[in-house]
């Protein structure tokens, strides 16, 4: 039972967006803080968006603006636009839920589990690839 699915992965050149979107299931999604991770085959998985059911978010330093995370809280989907995308932003994206809604409020929760090494979550999705070229 595959309860995170992404999608919207696909192949762009420097300069271009992509929006990924992940359908999850209602009760992981209205019981979790949701967020975006990436990961480069043979390097760690890294963080980039978090999101809190308020709309709070956090992202990871190397976004700077570029992308923007959100929600459809009634179609328990989660979205990540990226834009002005980079050689280096290629990689695997996943979706991920973890932590508690109410510990997701707050924005310091919301950077340790972006910063911590290795990307911990309860629930992942399988991924969306996302490659830019130059």
């Amino acid at each position: 039972q595959v309860e995170l699915v992404e999608s919207g992965g696909g192949s762009v050149q420097a300069g271009g967006s992509l929006t990924l979107s992940c359908a999850v299931s209602g009760d992981i999604f209205h019981n979790h803080c949701m967020g975006w991770f990436r990961q480069i085959p043979g390097k760690e998985r890294e963080g980039v968006a978090i999101i809190a059911r308020d709309g709070g978010a956090s992202y990871a330093n190397y976004v700077n603006g570029r992308f923007n995370i959100s929600q459809d809280n009634a179609k328990n989907t989660l979205y990540l636009e990226m834009r002005s995308l980079k050689p280096e932003d290629t990689s695997m994206y996943y979706c991920a839920a973890g932590g508690t809604v109410y510990a997701c409020h707050l924005d310091s929760w919301r950077r340790r589990w972006i910063d911590r090494p290795g990307g911990a979550a309860e629930y992942w999705g399988q991924g969306t690839q996302v490659t830019v070229s130059s």
